[in-house]
């Protein structure tokens, strides 16, 4: 019998911390540590509703409305809880914040401080955990002001706002049929299937590359009605198929599990819009800008995809507060730079005829005579 010679996690972190040979080592054992929490929360999940399993005690924790006004779900809190107590100890953080956390979390006494920032959404796509859906885990490593590693302070909100583009790694972990965890350190993008033999991430997926076409794209038609017209233009040319401007038919997909999307896009190609809108105009955006779309915006990068808020490069966005919601398209591309024309080009007559996402009315053509 041959052996399949694969690299673990740990043999591939120290093949690119080869690249910095003063490194300390501090780096690569933090992302262990955030790898071990990814496997802890894989096995929760995996346990579902199961009494007497991780799954059960999960379902016994207390839970609240969160920062972001959500209900939480007992596997949002208990992920929270692996995060931070799995990576609290090792005196490579400085601090951290995630979704479920108001303020930035304080690395406790007697633990020692380190240099890095650690940013995640512990469990994303949660409200997709009872119907047995995909889900995720989240996390972004930035460097700590220096100022906050000279002093060893508290850290604040204004640590953490920091634009994308200054991300050391960022990666999520999905909780499937399969367990994986896909990473960037800077290096392009990789990914890893949990062996549940060994109980090790193996390097599966190296080189990730995200196609430059697609004819498939994400998106919640349920907003139809609230998007701007460049994003309706570009979704009704989708919709039209070969007769339409586009001359190619498109497929539509929605998961509502953004971990979900962006693998799929990852491993296929693809593109993903959860554009600003006009439903609140006082939020522009739904996703959180600091620990989603940074995150995976480093890997759409790092992987040769291209990120937008429509309007400008994602990763470029100078954060303003930590829990910030933000615009994201992201994927193939020449999809994604055609959506980013149209964001800049003047508007242009609709199609209010189309079937589905056109405003219909039984009177226009009496008003318009």
């Amino acid at each position: 019998m041959t052996l399949q010679r694969r690299y673990t996690l740990t043999q591939y972190l120290i093949e690119q911390r080869r690249r910095f040979p003063n490194a300390s080592g501090d780096f690569n054992a933090l992302l262990l540590d955030v790898a071990l929490a990814c496997k802890a929360i894989a096995r929760s999940v995996a346990f579902g509703a199961l009494e007497g399993g991780p799954g059960g005690v999960a379902a016994s924790a207390p839970t609240q409305v969160n920062v972001q006004g959500e209900q939480q779900k007992p596997l949002d809190v208990i992920s929270n809880d692996y995060f931070t107590q799995m990576t609290e100890w090792g005196g490579h953080l400085a601090g951290m914040a995630s979704e479920e956390m108001e303020q930035p979390y304080q690395i406790p006494q007697p633990h020692k401080r380190g240099k890095y920032l650690l940013v995640f959404d512990p469990l994303d796509g949660s409200s997709n955990i009872d119907v047995n859906v995909t889900v995720g885990s989240i996390f972004s490593i930035l460097r700590a002001p220096q100022a906050v590693i000279d002093s060893g302070r508290d850290v604040t909100e204004a640590d953490f706002l920091q634009p994308g583009c200054q991300q050391l790694a960022a990666g999520y972990a999905l909780y499937g049929p399969t367990t994986m965890l896909i990473l960037s350190v800077g290096n392009g993008v990789a990914g890893f299937t949990l062996d549940p033999n060994l109980g090790q991430f193996m390097l599966t997926h190296p080189g990730i590359r995200v196609p430059e076409d697609t004819q498939e794209f994400a998106i919640n038609a349920s907003n139809a009605r609230f998007w701007e017209p460049p994003v309706k233009r570009y979704v009704d040319e989708c919709l039209a198929g070969r007769t339409g401007a586009r001359g190619k038919d498109f497929n539509m997909r929605w998961i509502a599990s953004m971990v979900a999307e962006a693998h799929r896009i990852l491993m296929r190609g693809g593109v993903f819009l959860y554009p600003r809108d006009t439903k609140d105009s006082a939020m522009p955006g739904r996703l959180r800008l600091l620990y989603e779309a940074n995150p995976i915006g480093f890997l759409m990068e790092q992987a040769g995809a291209r990120v937008s808020t429509g309007r400008e490069p994602l990763l470029q966005v100078q954060p303003e507060a930590l829990h910030q919601r933000i615009g994201l398209i992201f994927g193939s591309k020449h999809e994604v730079e055609r959506i980013e024309r149209y964001h800049a080009e003047p508007p242009e007559h609709l199609d209010l005829a189309h079937p589905l996402f056109g405003e219909r009315s039984l009177f226009r053509e009496e008003m318009a005579l």
